[in-house]
């Protein structure tokens, strides 16, 4: 009954920390599981991180891809129409859109993703130390509890041999059949000691057995009372506080989108600001101001009348008296002559005065010209200015140049100032020519005002510039064709002044000494200064520099140090 009751304790025992050990593993797996799901998540959100930077760039792409080309016709015509404004407002309100995508994803990595990678880590290190204090935990009331059964086991052993000693010794003291009494008053002493000293030893197991159970009791009840619940209670909070991390993450992660919706509605509003900008009547106006030729709108056309010769009778006239009698009905070049809307248009290359071109179209070519000339006058003569002033510094300091080697590149840069001049001059007298022949604009008859506008821009040939000239009223004569035929105006344009780009710095210089850009074009240093080259001597003694973005402009090559770097990036 002992026996069972023992073997009954064990198996409970065994049972328990079965079921405690089962509890750990599953908890450990669950921790796992945990992690796991964090760290999927924190994928999920650099797989959205990544789209929305592919979605940026293709947007970018795309607005970039419908951007005009600089300085080119079609960057003409979005700042003439506004419609084409109206777009490429569309096209940098696209660009800023695709901006906060970029923001999006910027703020997924550095509030979520960084934040995420980092706790992973952290949680897997503290989720580490739950299970070790767990599992240290379980060895030690194992080992406990088999110390507890070694000195049960060594009690049950002793208890057992005293036993046997007690049972020899009763067993040699009853014995009658025994001879000799000394040799049984010796065995039974000798059994008796025997005795003795198992019951002693046994009671020395039974007080060591006691004091092991005592304690493997209070460990165990420390174990499962205290230190087992408080590494569950800890793996507990740690699961909740990763819970709760992964919840906050959700948040930021649609606070992300929400923080930018409103530069999101701005971009928007912004087109849609764009779209209502734009003016029909405007653009329209601004076609018939393109394309119109200046020309009067024709007279009417005189009736020719053949009949004559059908009255004639051979008995009338003669035969010269009636070629004189026909020659008043012969029709005057004039009235045979082709009416400028039907006038052909001529297949060569346009002239250098633009006579080709309808009178209103020359005269904005011309004027084009002359103001293209003015400034490669004035670019001339700001390089003058900076030549003669280098020519200056070098008669003050000799030792910084010769003053002679300026003079053939101040003679050149005189010669191209006089060709400038000749030819605006040239320019200018055709310009003056054709506002003087020009005729006086009058209100047209409602009814005709958008038919002659829109058919003026119609070129005429060569032949037909010099009748024009020739016929003020504008009514032409061409007297190898009597057809009429309607031309779509096709006028090509010249491409505006282009404005000059902001060039890359290709090293960088340091000033040797101070000098004063007082004239246009140049730029004061400081002994020592640092800049930036952004143009090379290209023979004329000035090296182009820069500051910074607002400031640049030329200086002496001499007064400097140039150091080149091919790499270099622009400031």
């Amino acid at each position: 009954m002992v026996v069972f009751r023992q073997e009954m304790v064990e198996e409970r025992m065994g049972d328990c920390w079965s079921r405690t050990k089962d509890q750990f593993d599953n908890l450990e797996k669950h921790t796992q599981w945990g992690i796991e799901f964090v760290e999927r998540y924190t994928k999920f959100v650099k797989e959205r991180s990544e789209i929305e930077l592919s979605y940026a760039k293709q947007i970018r792409n795309l607005s970039k891809k419908y951007q005009p080309k600089k300085n080119s016709k079609e960057e003409e015509e979005n700042n003439k129409y506004s419609a084409c404004r109206a777009f490429l407002s569309t096209l940098n309100e696209l660009n800023d859109y695709a901006g906060q995508h970029e923001v999006i994803a910027e703020n997924l990595t550095s509030q979520i993703i960084s934040e995420l990678t980092r706790y992973i880590q952290e949680l897997k290190a503290e989720r580490k130390s739950h299970f070790h204090d767990g599992r240290k935990a379980q060895q030690h009331i194992e080992n406990s509890w088999k110390q507890l059964e070694s000195s049960k086991r060594r009690f049950e052993r002793e208890c057992k041999e005293a036993d046997r000693a007690q049972q020899y010794f009763e067993k040699m003291d009853s014995d009658i059949n025994v001879t000799k009494a000394d040799v049984e008053k010796r065995c039974s002493h000798k059994a008796r000691q025997q005795a003795q000293m198992r019951h002693q030893i046994a009671a020395d197991s039974k007080t060591e057995y006691a004091s092991y159970l005592q304690k493997f009791n209070q460990e165990q009840n420390d174990h499962y009372h205290t230190l087992i619940p408080h590494i569950f209670q800890k793996i507990q909070e740690m699961e909740e506080r990763r819970i709760e991390r992964v919840g906050e993450s959700m948040k930021t992660f649609a606070e992300v989108d929400r923080q930018v919706l409103p530069i999101v509605g701005k971009c928007l509003d912004g087109m849609t600001k764009g779209a209502e900008s734009i003016e029909p009547k405007h653009d329209s106006s601004q076609v018939v101001e393109s394309y119109k030729s200046g020309f009067e709108p024709p007279g009417d056309v005189e009736f020719e009348d053949y009949s004559q010769a059908m009255k004639r009778t051979a008995s009338e006239c003669s035969l010269s008296n009636s070629r004189a009698e026909s020659k008043p009905d012969k029709p005057t070049g004039k009235s045979k002559g082709k009416l400028w809307p039907f006038m052909k248009k001529s297949k060569g290359a346009g002239s250098e005065d633009f006579s080709h071109l309808p009178p209103e179209q020359r005269r904005k070519k011309l004027q084009a010209k002359v103001d293209d000339i003015n400034k490669d006058i004035e670019k001339e003569m700001d390089k003058k200015d900076a030549l003669i002033k280098m020519k200056d510094v070098y008669v003050k300091n000799p030792h910084m140049g010769d003053p002679s080697s300026v003079d053939p590149r101040l003679a050149e840069t005189g010669q191209n100032i006089e060709k400038l001049q000749l030819e605006a001059q040239k320019f200018e007298g055709w310009l003056a020519e054709v506002e003087g022949r020009m005729p006086v604009k009058s209100e047209p008859p409602q009814r005709q005002s958008v038919l002659y506008e829109t058919q003026n821009s119609v070129p005429s040939n060569d032949n037909c510039a010099q009748d024009r000239e020739s016929s003020p009223d504008g009514s032409y004569t061409e007297e190898q064709s009597s057809e009429a035929q309607i031309k779509v105006p096709n006028v090509e344009f010249d491409d505006e002044f282009d404005d000059e780009e902001t060039l890359p710095t290709i090293g960088t210089c340091k000033a040797l000494y101070c000098f004063e850009g007082n004239n246009e074009g140049t730029i004061s240093v400081m002994e020592g200064e640092l800049l930036y080259v952004i143009e090379e001597d290209k023979g004329d003694g000035w090296t182009r520099v820069r500051r910074n973005e607002e400031e640049e402009g030329y200086v002496p090559t001499s007064y400097v140090e140039v150091f080149l770097d091919t790499n270099g990036k622009d400031a």
